[in-house]
């Protein structure tokens, strides 16, 4: 931790002390949410715009300094809201989301990260246009059974070193975003987070299923795009002289090293599934028990396992696999460090967005299912898409319809939790931020030397494959 986060950290402690409570008596966070001005959401937007803007401007600057754009970001937000609202309610607030939600979001991707890493698979992978389209079809296959990112930090490497000799292939990594790291996690509540909170919330283990045509149709499209993409710059790279015969590891046979990391990978599912089943089968983890930390704010003995168990797995991957292991796939804490940088400051300034979306998502009038697949899939394409999934759930639910799914938020038409569900996965895709490990796949490719477009150049990409594909979604499944 840098001598200057330490300094700011005891600057906002000293400020927040001195800020007089206005709404600190006689008022509850639901009132707190309800009085909230729509301006509040200014630092997380400045977030945003530093992250697409900076790396454009200046890239070194933006390299060294992004954890200090993070935190000036977050007390921008955090200074003005304890000076409306009080100390308590600023501390409140940011516990809840450090403790609850970027902690928890920070270490599952730091096991992930630090497992799959241990993992390497060695040999001719020779990244031709075939051979590129079943990495993908496998990390979109895994995705659904071991989560996104976890099926994204497995075969990212693979990929990458299968492509070493291609001078063209930024978008080979774009399309295993679109693909593995997103669109891929929509058959189980294991494959995507918000499909595990619809889950917690009475959502039936096997209902993801009825997504299968929405992402046949989805895969199939991205699938024939990056083909015959593929095949264009692998022509390219056959004129130019390049061939994967070229490169002498390739001549190596097939072997993977670390596989015995798949035990932690499923040490590592265990415990977001503990999370999930504890307070239903154990009364001593029912209604969100846990360690009282500062006012309602509760850090559940339930998520203390998962969080346990994910750092277990990491602990035994360090020490269980030879270090040339990790060598082979380039392995470093940078990416993950990244994305720890960055992250803190967007949990910290979204709080005013994920409030207001909170307390006013119902009264937006959506009903129709496909409004609310455009409405989550779009917000989920900035904000966490695992609470913006959440408040349309509960938004559906109280419409009051029947029949259709008994959950614990009410009955929510079929087509309706289709509509939710494949829009908060599925357009996770459209910026580096929508989804977790878009950024770790952007983070570690471009570790390894591929030039990863800027935040804008992504969703240039983004919308101009995916939108399209998600409007004959929409004619298809959601009229």
């Amino acid at each position: 931790m840098s001598k200057l986060f330490k300094r700011l950290l005891c600057i906002l402690s000293l400020l927040l002390a001195a800020t007089p409570a206005v709404f600190a008596e006689g008022i509850g966070h639901e009132a707190v949410s309800q009085s909230l001005p729509v301006w509040s959401i200014i630092p997380f937007v400045g977030m945003l715009l530093s992250i697409a803007v900076i790396p454009l401007i200046h890239a070194h600057w933006w390299e060294h300094n992004m954890f200090r754009v993070a935190v000036g970001w977050s007390l921008l937000f955090l200074i003005p809201f304890a000076a409306m609202y009080g100390y308590g309610e600023a501390t409140y607030r940011l516990l809840e989301s450090i403790l609850l939600d970027y902690i928890p979001f920070l270490v599952l991707l730091f096991g992930l990260f630090v497992v799959a890493g241990g993992i390497a698979i060695k040999g001719t992978l020779s990244g031709t246009p075939k051979v590129n389209a079943l990495l993908l079809f496998i990390g979109a296959f895994l995705a659904s059974w071991v989560g996104t990112t976890g099926a994204a930090m497995l075969m990212i490497r693979p990929v990458l070193k299968a492509n070493d000799w291609r001078q063209n292939k930024v978008h080979i990594i774009i399309f295993f975003i679109f693909l593995v790291a997103n669109v891929g996690g929509c058959l189980t509540p294991l494959g995507d987070p918000p499909l595990f909170m619809g889950f917690q919330r009475g959502v039936p283990f096997t209902w993801t299923f009825h997504l299968f045509p929405v992402l046949a149709l989805n895969a199939v499209l991205l699938f024939v795009l990056f083909f015959f993409l593929d095949h264009h710059f692998y022509k390219k790279e056959l004129a130019a002289g390049r061939t994967p015969e070229t490169v002498e590891e390739k001549r190596e046979p097939r072997r993977i090293e670390g596989i015995h990391n798949i035990v932690f990978i499923f040490l590592i599912i265990l415990g977001v599934i503990a999370n999930g089943v504890l307070p239903k089968e154990f009364a001593f983890f029912a209604h969100n028990a846990g360690i009282p930390v500062f006012d309602e704010v509760v850090f559940p003995y339930a998520t203390l396992v998962e969080i346990v168990l994910i750092l277990l797995a990491a602990f035994l991957s360090l020490k269980t696999t030879p270090h040339w292991t990790r060598a082979w796939n380039d392995f470093s804490y940078g990416p993950i460090a990244e994305v720890a940088k960055l992250f803190i400051g967007i949990f910290i300034t979204m709080i005013p967005a994920l409030m207001l979306l909170k307390t006013h998502g119902a009264q937006l009038g959506l009903t129709t299912p496909w409004q609310l697949f455009w409405a989550t899939g779009t917000l989920s394409s900035f904000l966490d898409n695992t609470p913006t999934y959440l408040v349309f759930l509960q938004t559906a639910g109280a419409l009051g319809e029947h029949p259709g799914i008994e959950t614990a938020v009410g009955i929510v038409p079929q087509l309706v939790l289709e509509a939710i569900s494949a829009g908060a996965v599925f357009m996770g895709a459209i910026t580096y931020i929508g989804n977790a490990p878009n950024f770790m796949v952007k983070s570690i490719a471009e570790e390894n030397g591929v030039k990863m477009p800027s935040f804008f150049g992504y969703m240039a990409w983004s919308c101009a494959i995916l939108l399209p594909i998600f409007i004959i979604t929409t004619l298809i499944f959601f009229i």
